[in-house]
């Protein structure tokens, strides 16, 4: 029994697990609006610094290479950034691809890494935090808006935000586009962290039956459906990395390119 902190002892928090609540290092608070907010070093925090880490060194070390033939973890890691490239950039940036392309691998890779490493036993997924996926958002959201300024400059991006109609339509259209602006990231936060969180409590729900029944019969069918939905865990982490690198990619392709 997981009881909730601060609350009747009497409830359970079953989503205990999920959360990020327990700081293995405390820096600094600091009061915004009147909230105190706590700067802690949390298992999230780690998992996500691990995550950069392996972007980095990963990343690094197979760009120094020579020679035209992949080997070694190159052989894994080149196919999917030509895929990115061929398959995200160029179809939304053209000839402009390799400017945004390094943003695109940072993004799709610092993402899988997330989700593989709460795979882990033990650990926790980053990814599974909406603090972590809205933060993800927050820099596409930035992403977006600094390529459309940038290949259309200020003025120009921000006319383009309301398409040409009558004149009587354009109050209108502006609130529907600034909610489609705020929607956008919004969706990306949501998306990733409902999928990364989805899987781990079917596992949890799965695996709770052999408590419910208490028979091996239970225990056999629950370990079985567990491990099923494990191995399809392992692809989500994947997809998730890619939609929400794909989405970017598009997004930031519409602001680039908002005549389209």
């Amino acid at each position: 029994m997981i009881l909730a902190a601060g609350h009747d002892p009497d409830r359970i928090d079953i989503l205990h697990h999920l959360m990020d609540s327990e700081p293995y290092f405390h820096v600094a608070d600091f009061t915004l609006f009147g909230q105190v907010i706590s700067l802690d070093i949390t298992k999230h925090v780690l998992l996500m610094w691990l995550a950069a880490f392996l972007v980095i060194v990963l990343l690094t070390s197979i760009s120094r290479q020579k020679g035209l033939v992949p080997r070694g973890l190159r052989n894994l890691i080149e196919p999917v950034l030509l895929f990115i490239k061929d398959e995200l950039a160029v179809p939304n940036f053209h000839d402009k691809a390799d400017k945004y392309v390094p943003f695109l691998w940072t993004t799709f890779f610092f993402i899988l890494f997330c989700n593989l490493l709460g795979l882990i036993p033990g650990s926790a997924t980053a990814t599974g935090n909406l603090s972590v996926t809205a933060g993800l958002a927050l820099c596409s959201f930035f992403a977006i808006h600094v390529t459309g300024i940038r290949e259309n400059g200020l003025g120009h991006y921000l006319a383009s935000i309301v398409p040409p109609v009558p004149w009587w339509l354009w109050p209108l259209l502006l609130v529907v586009e600034l909610v489609g602006l705020v929607a956008k990231p919004f969706a990306l936060a949501v998306r990733l962290w409902a999928n990364m969180n989805g899987g781990h409590i079917v596992i949890m729900v799965l695996m709770g039956f052999i408590f419910l029944f208490k028979n091996f019969l239970a225990a056999g069918i629950s370990v079985a459906a567990a491990t099923a939905i494990y191995m399809l865990e392992i692809f989500v982490a994947l997809l998730q990395a890619y939609v929400f690198t794909f989405l970017t990619a598009v997004f930031m392709g519409m602001a680039a390119h908002p005549e389209h």
